[in-house]
């Protein structure tokens, strides 16, 4: 494990950084934090793999600040799952009727939610990110509204809205992603749940799967990935959705928003909804 250290001007400026880090297809950054040290702003972001001298001069050009000295440290570090333990150390996520939280924090689950217990891993997902959060608070939304009885979720990482869509409506859940590794984990997660019964973790990329296919037309389609995927999804997403239908989506830096909303509308997906949190966008369409 890797840790990358910059110095940031201000709480903007830190924020901004972690979500061009989060953004960048390469290197992949495993988790960013902004962090406050007395008076001033660092950046911290782990890589499992040490990035290459390319990759370091791509993030200073990306970071350049005029009035600020943005020198990069790279620091290894001992064989520790620091990801992990950095998790751990966050308070459960609560969005609308989901709280979703470690092993260690089920005890704070209140009453009347709907806990969900995901452990930091390998694949993407534990709630604490803006656009799982967002995903999640616009589920909740929807269920307030109407019962959604045809659910997928695309790029499914650790399971976690496949399993809050379960648990909160009890009807089968298709839950896919292009990784082997998300498609274990979010079985894993399910069963650990008690959403087994209803979650079915598919290795698939976009519509054409069979699975997938199965089951259009769908009452809802989640799909927290990312802006391009997103765009490039939209005319086979608006056609797996029923007329009155919606969607969910984020994995949306802000900037991004306008041209993955005109890439929907085109399709006939219409704005119902957005929440920003942290930088992100989480969308709520519906099929018109």
């Amino acid at each position: 494990m890797y840790l990358l250290q910059l110095a940031a001007r201000d709480a903007a400026d830190a924020d901004r950084i972690v979500d061009m880090l989060l953004a960048l297809p390469w290197p992949d950054t495993s988790a960013a934090a902004a962090l406050e040290i007395g008076n001033t702003w660092r950046v911290d972001a782990y890589y499992a793999e040490e990035p290459e001298p390319e990759a370091l001069a791509l993030i200073g050009e990306l970071t350049t600040a005029t009035d600020l000295d943005r020198r990069i440290s790279l620091t290894a570090l001992a064989d520790r799952n620091w990801v992990k333990e950095s998790l751990e150390a966050m308070p459960p996520v609560h969005a609308g009727r989901f709280t979703i939280h470690g092993r260690h924090d089920r005890d704070r689950v209140p009453a009347n939610a709907i806990g969900i217990e995901i452990e930091a891993n390998l694949a993407f997902g534990t709630g604490h990110h803006g656009t799982t959060r967002g995903c999640l608070l616009l589920l909740d939304e929807v269920l307030k509204r109407d019962r959604p009885y045809h659910v997928l979720d695309i790029g499914t990482g650790t399971g976690v809205l496949a399993i809050a869509a379960a648990r909160a409506l009890h009807v089968p859940v298709t839950a896919s992603d292009i990784d082997p590794v998300s498609v274990k984990i979010a079985a894993e997660n399910a069963h650990a749940n008690r959403a087994g019964a209803w979650v079915r973790p598919v290795l698939a990329a976009g519509f054409a799967h069979r699975d997938l296919r199965a089951g259009v037309p769908y009452d809802l389609v989640l799909a927290n990935i990312l802006a391009g995927p997103l765009m490039g999804l939209a005319p086979d997403m608006a056609r797996a959705i029923r007329s009155g239908g919606y969607a969910i989506l984020s994995g949306i830096l802000t900037w991004q928003a306008p041209k993955v909303l005109a890439a929907m509308r085109n399709q006939g997906l219409v704005l119902g909804r957005r929440i920003v949190l942290d930088g992100w966008t989480s969308l709520l369409l519906e099929r018109r």
